[in-house]
């Protein structure tokens, strides 16, 4: 009977290992609505530093769809590629957003392997542009089943990092 828990406790250790996510964040993301109006926030592709093409505007893509389900008003630049956080600050100012929401993506990938199990790190952070202050910032990296995509692995982790 021993070795049979000890086989149930080994195969539950492994298959929740399998999938692991971990998140660091600064505080909780600001409120989306307020008063029944919601927030602004402007959206460029995040930085790619993967050897993943247009990784920052898959990442974009799907933190664009979490944060309006959350209730934002989402001022899309998505297509127009990676730029500078100070010509993005100026742009979003200009056209009249709350907040900017930055950052990069570190790893977006198949692990190489006979699982390919994706692999994903992203960091964010949200600047308030009233203050010029950085009010949410969040690092997560991830990993999934092998039968997993890149895309659902990483909109689990975005929407663990955007959760209040």
């Amino acid at each position: 009977m021993r070795g049979y828990v000890f086989l149930a406790l080994t195969a539950v250790t492994l298959l929740l290992s399998g999938c692991a996510t971990k998140v660091a964040k600064s505080t909780s993301v600001p409120v989306a609505n307020m008063d029944g109006v919601a927030k602004k926030v402007s959206l460029f592709a995040l930085h790619n530093y993967t050897d993943t093409p247009d990784a920052g505007k898959r990442a974009a893509n799907l933190v664009e769809g979490v944060m309006i389900a959350q209730g934002f008003e989402v001022l899309r630049h998505i297509d127009e590629g990676e730029t500078s956080d100070r010509k993005a600050v100026l742009k979003a100012v200009s056209e009249g957003s709350d907040y900017l929401l930055l950052g990069g993506v570190s790893e977006w990938r198949y692990k190489t392997g006979i699982d390919g199990e994706p692999a994903v790190s992203l960091h964010m952070k949200m600047i308030d542009l009233e203050t010029k202050k950085v009010v949410w910032s969040a690092t997560a990296s991830g990993n999934d089943w092998g039968n997993a995509s890149i895309g659902a692995t990483a909109q689990k982790m975005i929407e663990e990092m955007l959760e209040h």
